[in-house]
């Protein structure tokens, strides 16, 4: 008999035990293709567009449109025109059935570790043991570990990786110092010699790019190459009105249409996420450190620290990636750069490239990793 195929609820990200379908893209009764998106579906993260994993015609939708289910469960049935519709039913009865009774099996997710690297105690996730540089994973201004769900997995099957809280920022201490980009650099160089890193790959993410350009500059021996996604320091122009909102809104309302300038679609903004940035926010040190933060790398509105003078002197394999519909930091920043500094720009992405375009973000980090 010809081969039924199921598609099921992906995970993304080692902590996602469940998704919603927030809408279907095709319809029964069509040709999908492998890598096609044919959802959307919303984690307690942010939603995402799940592609279809296999190609074939789309016999059966078994999920519908605002359905919560766990990672695993049966979303849409693919066959060949051939197979008959009671050999559909079978399969989906005996998917849920043995679906009921063995459960979903999703492995705990790891923890994340901290240590002391310079005086200062920060927080870790590391995943994959692969031998070679590792990868560290370095975020932007109000983020933390957690942005990297949709990448760090994915990039642990080959690499050792490593992302890390700044100062200021999710679990590790709150104290910043002078909170500028030299002294974020200087803590995520004394993470390294802690954990015994001579050399690493470095991405990073918004102000966290800026940090892994300063470090590739200042330490060239201690980066094999940098993939910078939406970076600070490229330009003086970045929307204020973001950082100050971000830093002053203390409630839901207020602080979601903030949120929403990060991404192209505001719909990918979901209620969870809002919750999660809010319950950092509360943690005590949180707001004065954002704002030494702000205030020593954006004073007066502009960007303080820029490297367009020095990006001829990197000398590890370098590339940038942005959304063109980026609101934070304008995407013309990494244009006209110069050839030690590959640029990737994206159409419908803004300033979250690496969560609303994870697949093609990996795969570019994937191919400078692999020089």
């Amino acid at each position: 008999m010809a081969e039924i195929e199921a598609i099921v609820m992906p995970k993304w990200g080692l902590a996602m035990q469940e998704g919603m379908v927030a809408s279907w893209l095709v319809e029964e009764g069509e040709e999908i293709e492998k890598g096609e998106e044919i959802a959307d579906i919303e984690t307690s993260k942010i939603a995402n567009v799940f592609e279809s994993p296999v190609e074939g015609l789309l016999r059966r939708l078994v999920a519908g449109e605002g359905e919560t289910l766990p990672v695993g469960a049966l979303l849409a049935v693919v066959a060949p025109e051939e197979v008959g519709d009671a050999a559909i039913d079978a399969f989906v009865a005996d998917f849920q059935a043995r679906f009921a009774a063995e459960g979903p099996s999703v492995a705990a997710a790891p923890e994340p570790q901290t240590l002391e690297a310079g005086g200062r105690r920060l927080r870790y996730l590391e995943l994959g043991d692969a031998a070679g540089t590792p990868v560290l994973l370095v975020h932007g201004f109000g983020g933390d570990l957690n942005n990297w769900l949709f990448n760090q997995e994915e990039l642990a099957e080959d690499y050792r990786t490593l992302a890390i809280d700044l100062p200021g920022h999710g679990g590790s201490t709150k104290e910043v110092g002078e909170g500028d980009v030299g002294t974020l650099a200087a803590a995520v160089l004394a993470f390294m010699d802690a954990s015994g890193i001579e050399r690493a790959h470095l991405v990073g993410h918004s102000l966290g790019g800026a940090i892994c350009i300063d470090l590739a500059l200042n330490h060239p021996g201690r980066v094999a190459s940098l993939t910078a996604l939406a970076p600070a320091g490229l330009g003086p122009e970045i929307d204020i009105a973001f950082i100050d909102g971000f830093i002053a809104s203390n409630r839901a309302r207020k602080l979601r249409p903030f949120l929403e300038m990060l991404v192209h679609d505001p719909a990918l903004v979901t209620a969870e996420m809002v919750e999660d940035v809010l319950r950092f926010k509360r943690l005590d040190g949180v707001e004065a450190a954002l704002n030494t933060i702000a205030q020593a790398c954006f004073p007066g509105g502009r960007q303080s620290l820029e490297f367009e003078a020095r990006l001829e002197e990197l000398r590890c394999p370098a590339q940038v990636i942005w959304g063109k519909q980026d609101r934070i930091l304008p995407a013309s920043h990494g244009e006209d750069l110069p050839e030690t500094l590959e640029a990737h720009l994206f159409e419908d992405a803004g300033h979250l490239i690496h969560m609303e375009r994870a697949r093609e973000v990996n795969a570019l980090i994937g191919a400078m990793l692999r020089r």
